[in-house]
């Protein structure tokens, strides 16, 4: 594997940031931040050791063992798990704002894009930009969401379209991981979009993609999944699996950017796959919703390129509900279709828009949000044994975590076992003792 080379813009230091080690206590745990289906726990604490959570409950049940340990004042917070962004395009060059005045003035989605906008477009921004000149425009973007309680986020490449600068966006999105003490998840969509030099030449293009593209970064530990752009204006069923299967044999999970603008059913076919996920789906038929089900997929909602593109054919909520499908809620930050940069403001979306319960919004941007990133097991959930991820909100209520736009609450986050983001001015009762951070791999 060919090593991520730390530059001079590389400059947070996790380590340096106050240890989560000890006793986090008063603190009111947000319903089913314990698990799904389990209720809300007043006058709650958290024991972290060596960033680790070594025990959760009502501190009246507090162990022994542990009553010696230093104390951090929770200050009644409002207390859930870390949030996790499971669909973003994080990296990439320049931006997309003439795009957004087209749509404004009559232009649809295919329209900008078979004029040689688009994800093309972003193309051309992002060949041109170095790998530090891309790490540089990335930072803000990852802080303004880090800021809001994210501790796992997902960033695919698919606006470079060739080998050298898919490869370019994948460190980069790796570099983020480990200079900001973030679990990334990163995913290759290199069937994003048909690059100019292989115009009317689709096939061509998809056997790169699996032949040549695929197996390298997957050989330089550049991949933790694979997804295609399967629409229309993408790429076909039939070259999308020929992507899928070429993902099975390097032993890739996939994903699917699927049903957005029209039913090609594709859902089903990743279902076929053992999908992570399914993403977009506005158009996703019974069918699709059946295979979903039987194979595990998490159903990604994207409710900022529903609003950013005005559409008005909503996802098929009330069927995914009722067929027990696990619905997941990202920004889909983009330049061209979602350049959202909160969490929290897609929560407020998925319940207005789309018309998600406040308990189904916010587990979609925590252990659903996990769960489509193959992360269930140690990310979106607050238990004995994972990672110290969790965020505590100056709030009464958790309702007020989609109730306010516009109004980012000034939130302590806990991320990797360290004090990352501290909103609240929490102080320390006493020394915490120091541990070495986890690594984002060990997260």
């Amino acid at each position: 594997m060919n090593a991520v080379k730390p530059t001079m813009t590389d400059d947070f230091n996790l380590a340096a940031l106050p240890s989560a080690n000890g006793i986090w206590h008063p603190l009111q745990l947000a319903p089913e931040a314990l698990g799904a289906g389990l209720p809300a726990l007043p006058d709650a604490a958290i024991v972290v050791a060596q960033g680790v959570i070594a025990w959760v409950g009502a501190h009246a049940d507090l162990p022994d063992a542990y009553h010696q340990l230093p104390r951090h004042d929770g200050r009644g917070a409002l207390v859930t798990p870390g949030l996790v962004d499971c669909h973003t395009h994080l990296v990439y060059g320049g931006q997309r704002a003439n795009e957004f005045a087209m749509r404004l003035a009559g232009a649809s989605y295919e329209e900008v894009a078979r004029a040689g906008g688009g994800i093309v477009s972003s193309v051309k921004a992002t060949r041109e930009a170095s790998e530090d000149a891309l790490f540089d425009a990335s930072v803000p973007r990852l802080q303004a969401l880090l800021s809001e309680g994210v501790c796992a986020i997902e960033i695919k490449s698919g606006y470079g379209l060739s080998l050298e600068h898919e490869r370019k966006q994948l460190r980069v999105a790796r570099r983020l991981g480990q200079a900001f003490g973030v679990t990334v998840r990163t995913t290759f969509l290199g069937a994003h979009a048909l690059p100019p030099e292989y115009a009317g030449r689709s096939d061509d293009y998809i056997r790169l993609v699996c032949e040549e593209m695929m197996p390298a970064l997957a050989a330089e530990g550049l991949v933790d999944a694979v997804d295609v752009f399967c629409e229309t204006i993408g790429f076909s069923l039939a070259q999308t699996e020929q992507v899928f299967q070429a993902a099975q044999a390097l032993g890739l999970p996939v994903k699917l950017h699927a049903e957005q603008l029209s039913d090609m059913g594709g859902s089903a076919l990743a279902a076929r796959y053992g999908a992570l996920s399914c993403d977009h789906i506005e158009h996703l038929s019974a069918e699709g919703i059946a295979a979903m089900r039987q194979a595990g997929t998490v159903a990604v909602l994207l409710p900022g390129a529903y609003f950013t593109l005005r559409d008005t054919h909503m996802p098929p909520i009330a069927a995914l509900r009722a067929a027990g499908v696990p619905m997941a809620v990202s920004t889909d930050h983009n330049p061209g279709t979602s350049p959202a940069l909160s969490l929290l403001l897609m929560v407020n979306m998925a319940c207005t828009l789309f018309r998600m319960t406040v308990p189904e919004a916010l587990a979609g941007v925590t252990r659903h949000a996990a769960q489509a990133l193959g992360l269930q097991d140690t990310h979106g959930r607050i238990a004995v044994g994972c990672p110290a991820n969790f965020v505590l909100w100056p709030l009464g209520d958790v309702a007020e975590l989609a109730y306010w736009l516009g109004q980012r609450p000034a939130c302590s986050v806990v991320r990797q076992g360290r004090l990352a983001v501290d909103g609240m001015a929490l102080h320390r009762m006493s020394p915490m003792p120091e541990h070495p951070p986890l690594s984002p791999h060990q997260a």
